[in-house]
């Protein structure tokens, strides 16, 4: 019996951290292929690539996503690249502008991949029956 809920609940979480690295890939790929990804493409620089993916990394070792937790990540990220010379403050508000501002597509991408997840959790269950 305590086999199960451990069980249970490594599945649980590893469901959840597939949902967090998929919002994320969404985010980064909405960004670059979106509707103003041509124009995104052409200003990525290196460094704005190397902070979205600590948001990223950040955003996979949390256990639950929520808005709040997503701003927190960004802006701490944020801090760490507004003290290196080559970045330019404006670029790095301009960054944080559009990474808040995915939150709304993350979080629909986050419900559909839930509401996918509780079915297959009650079509398990209901196997196991």
């Amino acid at each position: 019996m305590a086999n199960k809920k451990t069980t249970k609940t490594k599945v649980a979480v590893g469901v959840g951290l597939g949902l967090v690295a998929a919002a994320a890939a969404a985010a980064g790929a909405y960004f670059l292929y979106g509707p103003k990804g041509a124009r995104n493409r052409r200003r990525v620089k290196s460094w704005t690539l190397k902070a979205k993916g600590e948001v990223l990394e950040q955003l996979e070792a949390l256990k639950a996503v929520n808005e709040k937790k997503y701003h927190q990540v960004v802006d701490a990220v944020a801090r760490r690249y507004r003290s290196l010379k080559n970045v330019d403050p404006r670029e790095l508000q301009q960054l944080v502008k559009e990474l808040k501002g995915h939150w709304r597509n993350i979080s629909k991408h986050l419900a559909r991949s839930s509401a996918v997840s509780r079915r297959s959790k009650a079509a398990s269950r209901r196997k196991g029956r």
